[in-house]
């Protein structure tokens, strides 16, 4: 069960937002013990958007299932003493301050070392914990704009936003990945760890091609690539519902069999056509708005040829495959969450569901945490 994996592994998520909430939610869904400390007024993702009658946001109950939450105010000495009886019994810290200010609270390297030698301490961060940015404020679409990835993606005119928000997903993952790897080096050598997790940084390692494009010489330009939009075989179609289409076939013998379906043999050996297939591209867009969306899913997707509809979100929770690996949980009513569940499966069995989280206070927290 995927809960064994970290059962008896204490977390304390000082975090707010999305990056660290999610990080420690699925080291929780790994079967952590994940605290959450907010500052008194709250994580300000309580109330950031649509607030539910509780005053709310799905949001901050989505990326905090699984987890207690507890209120400490770091900047007076019972706070800070809550804390390092916290720090004191944890396995994990995963803080996204800007650089400093822990320091600046107390809780430095050297004190956090000295609370707990064997502390492994995750720093998540816009730009990370060194260099001329690192003090610098960002949100996600600040920093994939510095990885070259916005510039690179969107439409012909201009670039367009990523959603969800890429650089806050990506370094989620990159902190829970060095979190478990340190915690394999923990077990053998029984030392604790400073891990520096740079949000843009995580977005930023998935741009090497991009970059390598742009070092020999290729210039980054929308709608011009194989997978940016400028191939007819792989790119976005509107169909005759107003509704959209994918279409994948960057394989020879899925372009072949998405030609054969759909009655244009004639264009098989256009696929190698040079970049941007501006004239394939328009009689592609020409077909499918001779259909509605259903209607070519109906006779495309059993045709083996890299072909999806577009799922409107509402649509998406519903698709067989999910249903079938039972990873999205939607409420019965309306004021409940629709989640999707950590999509790791061990041994053949999946996350278990999640709790909502829960208020409590420190003193209810140590009374455990001996």
């Amino acid at each position: 069960m995927l809960a064994e994996c970290l059962a008896g592994t204490r977390v304390l998520d000082l975090t707010q937002y999305i990056p660290g909430p999610f990080a420690t939610q699925w080291l929780a869904d790994l079967g952590a013990e994940v605290v959450k400390v907010e500052p008194p007024a709250g994580d300000p993702m309580r109330t950031m958007g649509p607030v539910d009658a509780d005053g709310t946001t799905s949001f901050y109950k989505l990326a905090n299932r699984n987890k207690v939450v507890v209120r400490l105010d770091l900047k007076t000495e019972p706070g800070k003493a809550g804390l390092t009886k916290l720090l004191a019994a944890a396995d994990v810290l995963v803080e996204a301050y800007r650089p400093g200010v822990l320091d600046r609270l107390g809780f430095s390297a050297d004190e956090l070392a000295r609370i707990n030698p064997r502390l492994i301490h995750c720093s998540l961060s816009g730009y990370g914990q060194t260099g001329p940015h690192a003090p610098v404020a960002g949100h996600d679409l600040t920093y994939v704009a510095l990885t070259g990835g916005l510039f690179a993606s969107g439409i012909a005119g201009r670039p367009v936003m990523t959603f969800p928000p890429l650089a806050d997903h990506a370094g989620a993952m990159l902190a829970v990945q060095g979190v478990l790897a340190a915690l394999l080096r923990r077990g053998r050598t029984g030392k604790g760890a400073r891990l520096d997790i740079s949000l843009s940084e995580a977005a930023l390692s998935w741009m090497g091609g991009v970059l390598t494009a742009a070092h020999r010489g290729g210039e980054a330009r929308r709608e011009h690539d194989i997978i940016n939009g400028g191939a007819a075989f792989y790119r976005i179609y509107r169909s005759g519902d107003g509704r959209f289409v994918a279409l994948g076939a960057i394989e020879e013998k899925f372009w072949r069999g998405f030609c054969v379906a759909v009655g244009r043999e004639e264009w098989i050996h256009r696929q190698c056509e040079s970049m941007p297939q501006n004239e394939l591209i328009a009689e592609l867009e020409a077909l499918f708005l001779t259909r509605t969306r259903d209607d070519w899913a109906a006779l495309l997707c059993p045709a083996d040829c890299c072909f999806e509809p577009v799922l409107e979100p509402a649509e998406a929770a519903h698709h067989p495959q999910w249903k079938e690996r039972d990873l999205i949980h939607v409420g019965k009513d309306k004021d409940d969450v629709a989640e999707v569940l950590l999509p790791v499966f061990l041994d053949g069995a999946r996350a278990h569901d999640r709790r909502p989280f829960k208020e409590d206070d420190v003193q209810a927290v140590l009374a455990t945490w001996r």
